[in-house]
């Protein structure tokens, strides 16, 4: 279906050519899927632009082959895209008009490539918004894109992709800003697509536990150049580049909680201006030797025989049954096998968890819905946004949050800075009231880092101007000593004195993030709220963050709350998990008891929902949740009850189940039997 040989590309910038893509092959067969890899600035989406026809005037494309079917797509790229190739781009909100109805938008290409007239295309338009699994499509095709939920917006731009019945599917990151049951419901639609239609699809995503769930084979990119390519589950089960090995160290695994320190691949990207003739990974490889410095070619690599993959082995005969693998390193044979080294110096014995620092008791607060397709999904004319919340957070711990998109879980954040009035409830820091609108001392003392860091740093201040200005507005230094200051907080994120005169387009995600978190800390903060603060990065820079925040955490005993719709993360950095569902918290425990039986039927459903590298043979047994947060839902008894498989009847429509005591610390609000619900089937073991 897809054929793509030899494929180069670069940009001109005044620094010379950016060689951004060299001689990429791959192909895809009909129904076929390919998984493509690697960190930002790696090449993935330039490729799928070239593919596309999309690239601007600076671009200089080459190639062997571009063949889509029977057609050169270098010709024949703009006659296809939309008709016969569809595209799923990353942010659905930047992929819709927002001053067009939804269902015009899905209707368009039916009337641009099919000629169908707008009455009966607005008709299939319906049809298809339906066959997303959106709740009535009628009034969704009426609404505006933002009337709908980041999930609803995904699932148009994929109706939109498929109006045309396209043959080949090109997705760009089409689940990262989505929570894990959305992102769920959308693979298993995918997955649908290919096992109905015969959809080809090329797959970009930096969550392996996706490509691992979806795609047949992968390819790794690396500066521009493939470095390896086979079946996905022998590849991530035995990777055989050591870039691959990086990636998967880098990885934070729900399977595996906190157990070891995640080991981010160290260094950055090359300048792609100078291409390295030699392995373009070399100056970051820790297996670097004599001969990297010659031309590499990707050509055929046998398999490591089974149990010496780094996963532990291959007891489903997975690497035997392999077919061909190619690797771009002289010597993957010779590293079969060899784990990704542990960082030569092993942090510290964590210190013990101080007192309370934070307590909230009994905090709501409730929005008004607006108008169209709110009111109509959601008839009630309040939400309650946060509904009756107490929780307590200890000095240097972390409280990991999670629960679906509009749970609550950032309105609580914003609620404890007291950022938003609360409607009821009071808020203690280290036993003192904090009022309404608290002065410079809480401000001081509970600081935030938000998701995006391009929205929340000033694009024409200077980091050293950013980081400036708390330690003059909270009276902590001024003159030569807050020039020392910034020195200081820089080097406690792992930045050099250089980044002070930079502005943050001269910086690259992974940067920003960091600048933002130093400016967190600035004020010496005693409370962190991290609302999805590594959530958009790419897994090596996402690793390097929250190694940094658990060094913070043990050095200055700052505490965390976490919050984040990525489980494997919170897992991984969290010592309690509290899991909010329509406002409440309806299970909060340690992470080792919350992540294993017994479970709330609203946390088995998160986690059954979580895509996991070797898990692939249980989909049958996954657990799948009808509706959304905004389903409309009983006005009294459970919250949860309008969508939980499990519910028993009336009781759980009628009576508020009372918060029970499932182990230490382990508080689950459910009616169903404890006993019953430590039968549950555990979510997270992978089948490796």
């Amino acid at each position: 279906m897809l054929e793509v040989a030899g494929l180069s590309l670069a940009y001109a910038t005044r620094r010379g050519a950016v060689q951004a893509l060299q001689g990429v092959s791959l192909a895809i067969p009909r129904g076929g899927a390919m998984g493509l890899v690697g960190e930002s600035g790696s090449g993935k989406s330039s490729l799928v632009l070239a593919l596309l026809g999309l690239l601007g005037k600076g671009a200089s494309l080459s190639a062997e082959r571009m063949r889509f079917a029977e057609d050169d797509l270098r010709a024949a790229a703009a006659r296809l895209r939309g008709a016969r190739i569809g595209t799923v781009f990353q942010d659905p909100a930047g992929a819709l008009n927002p001053a067009l109805r939804v269902g015009l938008q899905v209707a368009e290409p039916l009337m641009q490539h099919r000629g169908l007239a707008p009455r009966a295309a607005l008709a299939r338009a319906v049809e298809l918004l339906g066959e997303m699994g959106l709740p009535r499509p009628a009034e969704v095709a009426d609404a505006y894109p933002h009337q709908l939920s980041g999930g609803m917006k995904q699932r148009a731009v994929i109706a939109t992709a498929l109006a045309c019945e396209p043959e080949l599917l090109l997705l760009d990151e089409p689940t990262t800003a989505l929570d894990v049951t959305v992102e769920a419901q959308i693979l298993d639609l995918l997955e649908r697509l290919r096992r109905e239609r015969g959809v080809a699809m090329l797959l970009v995503s930096h969550n392996l536990g996706i490509v691992d769930r979806l795609c047949e084979e992968v390819t790794v990119l690396y500066a521009g150049r493939v470095v390896e390519q086979g079946p996905v589950q022998a590849l991530l089960s035995a990777p055989l580049h050591p870039y691959t090995r990086g990636l998967l160290a880098a990885l934070p695994r729900a399977d595996r909680g906190g157990m070891q320190r995640l080991r981010p691949i160290p260094g950055s990207l090359p300048d792609l201006t100078r291409p390295d003739p030699g392995c373009h990974f070399r100056p970051r490889c820790p297996f670097a030797a004599p001969g990297c410095e010659a031309p590499q070619a990707l050509r055929p690599a046998a398999a490591p025989e089974p149990g010496r993959g780094e996963r532990g082995g291959d007891p489903a005969g997975l690497v035997r049954a392999a077919g061909v693998r190619r690797v771009l390193c002289h010597r993957a044979e010779a590293l079969a096998g060899t784990p990704w080294p542990a960082e030569e110096a092993p942090p510290a014995a964590r210190p013990p968890i101080g007192g309370t620092l934070l307590e909230a008791e009994g905090l709501a607060k409730r929005f008004r819905l607006g108008g169209g397709v709110l009111r109509l999904l959601a008839p009630r004319a309040e939400v309650r946004a946060v509904d009756g919340v107490s929780l307590a957070l200890r000095r240097g711990e972390v409280l990991g949050l999670v629960g679906e998109s509009g749970s609550g879980k950032s309105t609580l954040g914003r609620l404890l800075l007291r950022l938003l009035p609360a409607d009821a409830g009071a808020i203690r820091l280290e036993g003192a009231p904090v009022p309404a609108e608290p002065g410079p001392g809480f401000r001081r003392r509970a600081q935030i880092v938000f998701q995006n860091p391009d929205g929340s740093l000033n694009p024409r201040q200077t980091v050293e101007q950013a980081l400036l200005r708390p330690l003059l507005r909270f009276g902590i230094a001024s003159g030569a000593a807050a020039e020392r200051e910034v020195d200081r907080l820089l080097e406690l994120v792992r930045l050099g004195p250089a980044y002070r005169a930079r502005y943050p387009h001269q910086m690259s995600g992974g940067e920003k993030q960091r600048v933002a978190i130093a400016r967190a800390l600035a004020s010496r903060p005693d409370l962190l709220v991290c609302d999805e603060a590594v959530s958009a990065l790419d897994v090596s820079v996402q690793a390097a963050v929250l190694n940094l925040l658990e060094e913070l955490r043990d050095r200055l005993g700052v505490g965390y709350l976490f919050i984040s719709h990525d489980i494997g993360v919170v897992a991984h950095i969290a010592d309690r998990i509290a899991v909010m569902y329509r406002g409440g918290v309806v299970e909060e425990g340690p992470v080792e008891a919350v992540l294993a039986p017994p479970y709330h039927p609203y946390t088995q459903a998160l986690l059954s929902a979580v895509p996991l590298l070797g898990r692939r043979e249980r989909a049958g047994a996954r657990l799948r949740l009808a509706g959304d947060v905004s389903t409309p839902a009983p006005a009294r008894g459970c919250r949860f009850a309008h969508r939980c498989p499990a519910r028993l009847g009336p009781v759980c429509e009628e009576q508020a189940p009372p918060p029970r005591l499932a182990g230490p610390g382990h508080v689950i609000a459910c009616h169903r039997p404890l006993e019953e619900l430590a039968r549950a089937p555990h979510a997270l073991l992978a089948a490796e």
